[in-house]
């Protein structure tokens, strides 16, 4: 008995799978339920309209991956008159590095010059420490100096009287001059006029998966216009020429003290397009930060050095160092850009509508396992329906052996009910229209 009890059972349990379970309808009066199910679908709705749809446009398409180009020009005079040299005009082939037009490059504005420099033998420098000596033991013959400037001769340069001395070395002599750049209204080799240094920036965008391109410059029937305007957000965003003195001013810093000492700005070029309105609203915008800002003072600035060289009239080569200090800039080009996307319109409405089924699960747990009639609530959400079983509700109250009947039975003891049956329909069919 125990055997074919398990084999029913079994059975019952795998032709259960084939059953076909549907939805079923109910009104259920519940105010407290059906608020927070109203409560739930406005969430979602709100959310998804409001931050998904409306805010992020998550409908669209984005691309970031850009081919883009960047070429720059200076443009600017600026003269000097130290005792080294005397008098002299800057021009961008001299205060620019390298002159190429590319989108990092250095612009100088404060320079120490060390002047007719030979091959030769001199004493290294006395702000290098490993320079010093006491005797010549401490200038191994042939050994650099470290962080100095040039090879060891084996030579301890002393003056008289002085227990210490410097390493004698071989290199270009004198070697550079050890003072540090002055205050710039007293310091002579400042670029002064690099303030009004004009800087045009001319950036080529193309997104091949779009079949879109852009440049930050328009064409004019002005041919002067670009010889004459200013970059303005409001007024000119196509003219890309800014001054050097203003670019410093955006990143919150004193246009002098950057002149004297150097530093690096970065320079962001923004494209956040919405392709799906028109294309002049395609504009560039520009961010100017000072990149070369942190806690240690000594590593704040920027400078290098770099020569030129000269022959005299009997072809001895000599030259005159440079130690540049200045302003490097750096050009970067960042694009989003978005478009209308069928596909992903079509998956994010499938995306709400699961979402909003899980506002009428939560209700219905609530309803069939926290509410106080929820046995109630259970007895018309599930039905198990068979053959003949729907019009089990018409069987009379005092039939107690109406559960013992077959089919075939019921619907003759149905037969005598029919009266009764259409009875009910019909009042069923008034109500419900």
């Amino acid at each position: 008995m125990a055997s074919n009890s398990c084999q029913s059972k079994f059975r019952s349990n795998v032709l259960s799978c084939l059953d076909y379970k549907t939805g079923k309808f109910i009104i259920a009066e519940s105010k407290i339920v059906g608020t927070l199910y109203r409560v739930i679908q406005l969430s979602i709705i709100g959310y998804l309209v409001g931050y998904v749809f409306l805010s992020k446009k998550s409908y669209q398409a984005k691309e970031e991956s850009i081919q883009s180009a960047v070429i720059t020009k200076l443009k600017g005079v600026a003269v000097t008159n130290t005792a080294v040299s005397g008098r002299m005009v800057w021009e961008p082939v001299d205060y620019v590095i390298p002159p190429q037009g590319e989108e990092v490059f250095f612009i100088v504005t404060n320079f120490i010059e060390t002047p007719k420099q030979k091959l030769g033998n001199c004493a290294e420098s006395p702000n290098v420490p490993e320079g010093h000596c006491k005797g010549d033991k401490d200038c191994a013959k042939g050994e650099s100096v470290k962080a100095g400037h040039g090879v060891r001769t084996g030579r301890c340069l002393r003056d008289n009287g002085k227990s210490s001395g410097m390493c004698e070395i071989y290199s270009w002599c004198p070697v550079e001059s050890c003072h540090q750049p002055q205050d710039g209204h007293k310091h002579m080799s400042i670029l002064r006029e690099a303030e009004n240094f004009t800087i045009f920036i001319k950036n080529f965008i193309q997104f091949p998966k779009f079949s879109f391109s852009k440049a930050n410059v328009q064409d004019t029937a002005d041919k002067y216009h670009l010889k004459k305007c200013h970059y303005d957000e409001l007024l000119e965003p196509y003219c890309p020429i800014f001054r050097l003195g203003d670019i410093v001013y955006q990143t919150g810093h004193s246009f002098q003290d950057m002149a004297l000492m150097g530093g690096s700005i970065g320079i962001l070029i923004k494209w956040k397009c919405d392709l799906d309105r028109d294309p002049s609203e395609c504009k560039p915008r520009y961010n100017f930060t000072r990149l070369d800002i942190n806690a240690s003072t000594e590593s704040t600035g920027f400078n290098f050095r770099h020569a030129r060289y000269y022959k005299n009239e009997s072809g001895e080569v000599y030259r005159t160092q440079f130690k540049v200090y200045g302003i490097r800039i750096n050009i970067m080009v960042y694009s989003l850009f978005c478009i209308f996307y069928y596909i992903i319109l079509f998956i994010l409405c499938i995306f709400m509508d699961l979402v909003l089924l899980q506002g009428t699960w939560l209700c219905d747990w609530i309803l069939l396992y926290l509410m106080k009639k929820r046995e109630f609530y259970k007895d018309w959400k599930f039905e198990n329906i068979k053959k003949y079983g729907i019009y089990n509700k018409y069987l009379p109250e005092e039939c107690q052996e109406c559960a013992k009947l077959s089919s075939r039975q019921r619907v003759a003891t149905l037969k005598n009910l029919k009266y009764k049956i259409y009875i009910d329909l019909f009042n069923t069919f008034l109500v419900t229209t």
